[in-house]
């Protein structure tokens, strides 16, 4: 039988939280602007504007590397999104999406002490939002998009990334894909595995769906499985072999090597782990298909796929993406680093070796206290950011 869900004001309860407490919060939005020069009298004013400013202008102009250090733009994480992808929410719109954007910049700036702000688009057209980021590359460093449906989100990020020379990142792809690599690290650690030898169940093949696959292809495993709505993604499905081109087609050449066709229990039938990344369900008579001493990450919010306490009967180590359970996957360990970390080394990509050295040093953070409840550090705990950013942007360079 499929799990009950707890709903959302089942969750406020749990975490003790009003409507009044998050609406009076949130009132009048979550940022702010403030200067890092003084403007207490008419020299200031002279030096922070005019006539003072005319100055740097006139420099910049004269040589435009001084833009780099002369003006916050090299270091201003802007966070796009056009509000099709939001959260649970689904496709809430632009600025319904902005309250989540604006919690976004903060997360930049208290974890990554990166300035950062939001940019919502009022379109859903990947050319329009190319076209807009390009026009608008003098004011920014780098892009985070965020919260862009599948699969618009896969062709929006590798074009940004050839049409800026900056860094790009889709965080609901990458920055989940690197929490659960650092998780699975230590999970195969906790159960005694290698994390080249485990068969892997992921459950949804959208944006999170195909990055985690990608980014643990990478990582030397090579038994991966994706299921999406239509059951396991195969070589031999119809649709995708219809459809030839597509990403969903693409990563079947690359997964499922044992052929597997059939849905859920065909998938879960001896696996070492599932991770589930989509808003489906996964009934208990299922985990009792995987092997002893099973993973199971049921990362969709705010409802898992199961929920712990029925996870606990047949797996060894239980994650969700709730600060609420033990084991939290939570993207706030990796994106404010990596971000950091590729602007302090001036690297005009994000690459698969950055992502991988992101995930290995968050990893390394839990282990000398590691366990079953204990798989990644908290995403309070200090130390994260700036490890990722050292190891980032070692990895740059």
């Amino acid at each position: 039988m499929s799990v009950e869900t707890i709903t959302p004001e089942q969750n406020l309860t749990a975490l003790a939280l009003s409507e009044e407490e998050i609406f009076t919060a949130h009132e009048g939005g979550k940022l702010s602007v403030s200067s890092t020069v003084p403007l207490l009298n008419k020299r200031d004013l002279s030096i922070a504007y005019t006539p003072g400013v005319a100055e740097v202008s006139r420099a910049i102009h004269a040589n435009p590397e001084l833009a780099r250090t002369h003006t916050w733009a090299e270091r201003l994480v802007v966070v796009v999104s056009d509000g099709t992808a939001v959260l649970g929410l689904g496709d809430i719109g632009p600025s319904a999406s902005l309250p989540v954007m604006e919690g976004k910049s903060a997360l930049f700036k208290a974890f990554g002490d990166l300035d950062s702000i939001p940019l919502v688009l009022n379109t859903t057209i990947v050319d329009e939002i190319i076209e807009t980021l390009v026009r608008l590359r003098p004011s920014f460093g780098a892009v985070n998009l965020e919260d862009i449906s599948a699969p618009r989100c896969f062709e929006l990020e590798e074009r940004l990334i050839e049409a800026l020379d900056c860094p790009v990142m889709h965080d609901d792809q990458h920055g989940t894909a690197v929490v659960v690599l650092a998780a699975l690290t230590n999970a195969a650690k906790v159960t005694g595995r290698e994390l080249e030898g485990l068969k892997v169940v992921v459950s949804g093949a959208g944006a999170a769906g195909i990055a985690v696959s990608e980014i643990l292809l990478t990582a030397g495993v090579k038994d991966v499985v994706l299921l999406d709505s239509k059951g396991i993604i195969n070589a031999e499905r119809a649709d995708l072999v219809a459809d030839s081109g597509s990403v969903k087609a693409r990563f079947a050449q690359r997964t499922n090597p044992r052929a597997l066709s059939g849905g859920p229990a065909e998938a879960l039938q001896g696996a070492d782990v599932f991770i589930g990344v989509s808003s489906s369900k996964l009934a208990e008579e299922h985990l009792k298909l995987m092997n002893e001493n099973s993973i199971v990450f049921a990362l969709s919010n705010p409802d898992p796929e199961v929920l712990p306490e029925v996870a606990v009967k047949y797996a060894a180590v239980v994650a969700t993406g709730r600060s609420d359970f033990p084991n939290q996957i939570n993207n706030v360990l990796a994106f404010p680093g990596i971000f950091r970390g590729a602007l302090d080394a001036g690297a005009r990509r994000i690459t698969p070796a950055m992502k991988i050295a992101a995930a290995r040093a968050i990893a390394a953070l839990a282990e000398e206290e590691l366990s079953a409840d204990y798989i990644v550090p908290s995403p309070l705990d200090p130390r994260v950011a700036p490890a990722v950013t050292a190891a980032v942007a070692a990895a740059a360079e």
